[in-house]
Formats: structure tokens, C-alpha cells, sequence
């Protein structure tokens, strides 16, 4: 009787079902995106979440950006994940919300929220801490479900 050695082959790991969270605070730098998508992308590596890192990376980018153009403030980028959702979150110390702009075809600016719509599965604003001692600013917030 012959036996043949059958090949052992391993199953892509399955993303962790728990939950956990991630924040990187950065100063109003021009830098601090660019170590957001540093650290997103190694983050999701370590978790098998590769897959969506390219999305979230231009998301995160993208918010993170916002905050160091348009306030005068920290932030921050928050990386949770809610199996099977993936939320970026960037806080900062303006309470504006973003409003949508009509960006001319050779504009260089104005299209944040219109990717959020085209590559988020949802999005959100809110205004932050309304009481005494609470932090205040905003949070935009998007997600990408793991299919």
C-alpha cells in the first residue's frame, strides 16, 4: 500500500471576532496623517484585516488631512473594530461640522465628503461634550464592513 503525503494546506486567518481599539494622537502637523496611514495599515496587517487597508487607509487620510488644514488644534484617529465593522473616527478641537462642497472639475480640494460617500459603508459628524469638563470639538466618523 502506497501512501501519499496529501499537502497541508493553512486557511487564511479569520479576522478577530472580540473587540478592540487603537489612538493616535498627533499635533497640528502635516506629518500626522502620514504616520495615520503608517500605523492603520500595520495595525489591520497584525490583525488579518489587510483587505480593507487600502479603503481605510484613504479614509483615515483623508479625515485625517481635514483636521490638520482646517483647525488649530491636536486630534486624534481612532481605530476600533466591532467584528465585522471597521470604524475610523478622527476628533478635533473644532466644533465645526463639515459641510458639503460643490468642488469646480479642477479644484484641487472640497471632495472629502464625497469620498466618504463613494467608499464608506456609512459616515457620520458630531459635535462633542456639551457639558462641563467634557472634551469639546467634533468627531467624523466612517465605516467598512468586513465581507
Amino acid at each position: 500500500m502506497r501512501s501519499e503525503a496529501i499537502p497541508h494546506i493553512d486557511p487564511a486567518p479569520i479576522p478577530f471576532a472580540g473587540q478592540w481599539q487603537y489612538e493616535l494622537h498627533f499635533p497640528r502637523d502635516l506629518r500626522g496623517p502620514g504616520v495615520a496611514r503608517i500605523a492603520l495599515r500595520a495595525i489591520l496587517a497584525a490583525h488579518s484585516l489587510s483587505e480593507l487597508a487600502d479603503r481605510a487607509e484613504l479614509l483615515a487620510s483623508e479625515l485625517a488631512t481635514n483636521s490638520v488644514r482646517h483647525t488649530k488644534g491636536p486630534a486624534y484617529v481612532r481605530l476600533q473594530w466591532l467584528h465585522p465593522v471597521l470604524r475610523i473616527s478622527v476628533w478635533d478641537a473644532s466644533p465645526d461640522l463639515p459641510e458639503p462642497a460643490d468642488p469646480s472639475a479642477d479644484a484641487e480640494d472640497g471632495r472629502g465628503l464625497l469620498i466618504l460617500d463613494l467608499v464608506a459603508d456609512r459616515w457620520g459628524a458630531c459635535p462633542m461634550g456639551e457639558g462641563a469638563g467634557e472634551r469639546r470639538g467634533k468627531t467624523i466618523w466612517c465605516e467598512l464592513v468586513f465581507a
